[in-house]
């Protein structure tokens, strides 16, 4: 499951030179598979939507992951700041992280209901999530990592395909 990410990348998509346009890519393909998860909820297949919520919260997670331990600690390097930008990420991430967990338990219980309503909760908490990272965090980082950028797309694209416990 967690190759999805990576198995969805277009041949266009593997040629995308800047930090913001790889990671904004990644950020749709989850939010794709979340509206998947949703849609099955909303026709009450219990089945579906926690196969989809699976696949949704490992590409999730994958992609926190790639942030938190390529991309975070290059922009903290290069700016030689950790109490920035990607401070508020993580905390971020840890939030959604949190969410997960409870989405989990309401399907774990056939609760259908329950996961809905956090997951509205969730799509908001998505949302303002990504307008920092791909109107602030992202452009930044091409900005200051400059030469190196296309070291941590590389970086990035190499990333283990299964998420680190």
């Amino acid at each position: 499951m967690g190759t999805i990410v990576n198995n969805l990348l277009s041949k266009r998509e593997k040629f995308l030179m800047t930090i913001v346009d790889f990671l904004a890519a990644e950020h749709r393909r989850c939010d794709e598979i979340f509206t998947i998860a949703e849609e099955a909820a909303h026709t009450g297949d219990l089945a579906g939507c926690r196969s989809r919520f699976q696949q949704f919260q490992t590409a999730m997670e994958q992609h926190f992951q790639k942030e938190e331990q390529v991309l975070f600690p290059a922009f903290e390097q290069a700016t030689g700041n950790a109490m920035g930008p990607t401070r508020v990420m993580r905390l971020e991430h840890q939030q959604i992280r949190e969410t997960f967990a409870v989405m989990s338990t309401a399907l774990a219980n056939g609760d259908l209901e329950d996961y809905l309503g956090e997951a509205e909760t969730l799509l908001i908490l998505m949302q303002q999530h990504n307008i920092k990272e791909e109107q602030m965090l992202y452009p930044m980082s091409d900005r200051f990592l400059g030469s190196v950028a296309d070291g941590v797309i590389q970086a990035l694209r190499e990333f283990p395909a299964e998420p680190r416990q």
